[in-house]
């Protein structure tokens, strides 16, 4: 479905692309489009990567933070820029604002990962934390630059900043010029509204696609009412696109260029972020995953070529073991039990022999003998396993239940 407005009001152009592309020379890196053969086979047409994982700071949003401070008036830089986000704005404002000689304030929730937290420092940026949620490291920051005269930096409701994505845009038209459908992950839409501008301003036959996730999908009741709609409490593993309510400038962009929006759910998120890892042989953050998911979700709905935009590759370790984690037990390859045995010598073994003759991997055990809901010759063992598919899952519960085990629900 198409979301097109009858008279458009552009707040960015072309032009306003291209000259952020210029200034952005041997800032921003010209990032890899890799080709993906499995995903190409389950689509059907020819698939493409476009590596925004491996920008500097990890995400595209050095693009537009770079663009929006460099444009900033002497006085206004003399009085330096503030910032709020869990992790890829951040890092992006600190850095353009280190090359540009700019001082910078993100403010970050509390429970920001450490390894985003201490990678925004190490960018150059003063950080404080402040709060639990990033809207309330938000309006931390606009206190703070109404009380300083900081420059806020929004992370995607600015002209700047759009047109600073936008070159993501111009980039896949110059790598793959044949390009039919473009699938971009949102948020507050100012990737897919920059992407927008520049393709269809040069390639108006292109279909882009948004994607968002079922938990944090603000931008279809919004484009349904015409106007930026909050969608209260978004709640989803993918940080990235977050956001609760879309921004002004990049929603009349998106619902006058973007052909469609399409949500995917937590699974096919993770499902994703495992594909890209094991076949691609690339880190994505699940917000970067969620075009793949898209793909993944209806293989048969796009015409190609297809460029998926992998936007960010920043994601915590302990996020990315259970979001593995998740993704095989999605995909049927992962196996979580726990069960009762007698508790005497070689009964564990005896266990592990009816995995092994299963070809079940063991991942981890935990064997618990001391417990007041356990017999005196019990013992309880929860067990993580590794299986081939959901099939095989199904083979390795009837071979345990076969063997005489009692599966404790």
């Amino acid at each position: 479905m198409s979301y097109r407005t009858a008279h458009p009001l552009r707040s960015v152009t072309l032009d306003d692309v291209r000259g952020a592309q210029k200034m952005l020379s041997g800032v921003a890196r010209t990032t890899a489009l890799e080709s993906s053969r499995h995903l190409s086979r389950t689509v059907g047409t020819p698939v493409h990567l476009k590596c925004e994982n491996l920008q500097r700071t990890g995400s595209f949003k050095l693009r537009g933070a770079y663009v929006r401070i460099a444009g900033l008036l002497p006085e206004e830089r003399a009085a330096g820029v503030v910032a709020a986000s869990a992790g890829n704005h951040a890092q992006g404002v600190a850095l353009a604002s280190s090359l540009l000689g700019v001082h910078s304030t993100v403010f970050m929730p509390q429970g920001a990962p450490l390894p985003k937290v201490s990678a925004t420092r190490e960018y150059g940026a003063e950080v404080r934390l402040h709060g639990q949620v990033v809207d309330e490291a938000l309006a931390a920051a606009e206190e703070y630059a109404a009380r300083t005269g900081a420059v806020f930096i929004h992370p995607f409701d600015h002209p700047d900043i759009i047109a600073g994505q936008g070159t993501v845009g111009l980039e896949i038209l110059e790598q793959c010029p044949e390009v039919g459908t473009i699938v971009v992950g949102m948020g507050g839409g100012g990737l897919a509204a920059g992407i927008a501008v520049a393709v269809k301003s040069v390639r108006p036959d292109v279909r882009i696609i948004g994607v968002q996730a079922e938990g944090a999908a603000a931008y279809p009741p919004s484009l349904a009412a015409g106007h930026p709609v909050t969608v209260g409490s978004p709640a989803t593993m993918a940080d990235g696109i977050k956001v609760g309510t879309p921004g002004p400038v990049p929603f009349g962009l998106v619902a006058e260029l973007v052909d469609e929006v399409r949500t995917v759910s937590e699974d096919q998120l993770s499902a994703a972020l495992l594909l890209c890892l094991e076949r691609a042989k690339l880190v994505v953050e699940p917000a970067g995953a969620s075009p793949v998911a898209a793909l993944l979700a209806d293989p048969g709905g796009f015409s190609g070529p297809v460029v998926s935009v992998l936007s960010g590759g920043n994601v915590d370790p302990v996020l990315m073991q259970r979001v593995l984690r998740h993704g095989m037990a999605a995909q049927g390859r992962y196996l979580a039990v726990r069960l009762r045995l007698t508790d005497r010598p070689g009964a564990l073994a005896t266990l592990l022999g009816v995995l092994s003759a299963a070809d079940a991997n063991v991942l981890d055990v935990s064997h618990i003998r001391t417990d007041p809901r356990l017999g005196l010759s019990e013992a309880e063992v929860e067990l993580h396993l590794e299986t081939q598919g959901p099939t095989h899952r199904t083979e390795v519960t009837a071979a345990l239940r076969k063997s005489g085990y009692v599966i404790i629900d």
